[in-house]
């Protein structure tokens, strides 16, 4: 398993979770990072990315003050730090990986990521 997502469950809305995706391989730590997110019946939406460093993140309009990237490269994991959760955040969210050396993110689509995480659930009662 190269991504390993962890950290969902449920809350109530208005409360904070926390998402972890662990990398093996040192390769991951010269990769942009991203979490996306697809509820049911919606399509899959970018939620946020980070620059290899962590020096540099991007956000979706809908999360952007609420949600929080960040990347520990000793450790081989990102987080998805998720505060002031409300039902239209309740999906499966995905971590997923640049190829190596795509160490900043130029788009937010998909189609920039190699390899992906296996989901957790992410479900926030009203």
């Amino acid at each position: 398993v190269q991504l390993q997502a962890s950290g969902g469950g449920l809350v109530q809305a208005g409360g904070s979770l926390t998402l972890s995706c662990a990398y093996s391989g040192r390769a991951f730590v010269l990769s942009a990072m991203g979490w996306f997110r697809q509820a049911p019946g919606k399509t899959q939406e970018f939620v946020a990315g980070i620059s290899w460093s962590g020096d540099s993140a991007r956000y979706a309009d809908s999360v952007k003050g609420r949600f929080t990237i960040t990347r520990d490269n000793v450790k081989n994991e990102a987080y998805l730090q998720m505060v002031s959760l409300g039902p239209e955040d309740t999906a499966v969210y995905y971590c997923a990986a640049a190829p190596p050396g795509t160490l900043v993110l130029t788009t937010t689509t998909p189609a920039q990521f190699q390899t992906w995480g296996q989901g957790t659930q992410v479900t926030v009662s009203s």
